[in-house]
């Protein structure tokens, strides 16, 4: 007699794991959006703020100077006048010869949960 599949024995062949097909029920907790809908909110913020923060850079004069100190390796300067600008969230900024990025984070507080989201503009300035 011919048998193509093995017969195999549950006690005397070890099974990987991933050949095991048990299934448990999964509990997960009751939905609480209250972080999301802070989430929400805060983002929205920093939304209106980068937006500030591209009419700002919009400005030549304004874009020459940071480009000028960014050249210059001159960071603190760039920051200075990033944060000139008046926005209300912290701005970190990174560049290099290519383009510059820019993230704005939502502050922490007891009603937003900590440090939520962050928005990310990465704009090319050369080649």
């Amino acid at each position: 007699m011919y048998f193509p599949y093995y017969l195999m024995h549950p006690v005397l062949t070890a099974q990987p794991g991933y050949m095991i097909n048990v299934q448990f029920p999964r509990t997960y907790p009751p939905v609480d959006t209250k972080i999301f809908e802070s989430s929400i909110k805060s983002f929205r913020l920093l939304m209106e703020q980068g937006s500030l923060l591209l009419d700002r850079l919009s400005n030549v004069s304004f874009a020459h100077k940071i480009m000028t100190f960014a050249q210059q390796g001159k960071k603190a300067e760039v920051d200075q006048l990033i944060q000139s600008t008046g926005l209300k969230v912290p701005v970190t900024t990174k560049f290099t010869p290519s383009g510059v990025e820019l993230m704005l984070t939502a502050k922490g507080s007891q009603t937003t949960f900590g440090n939520c989201c962050t928005l990310t503009i990465n704009l090319k300035w050369g080649q």
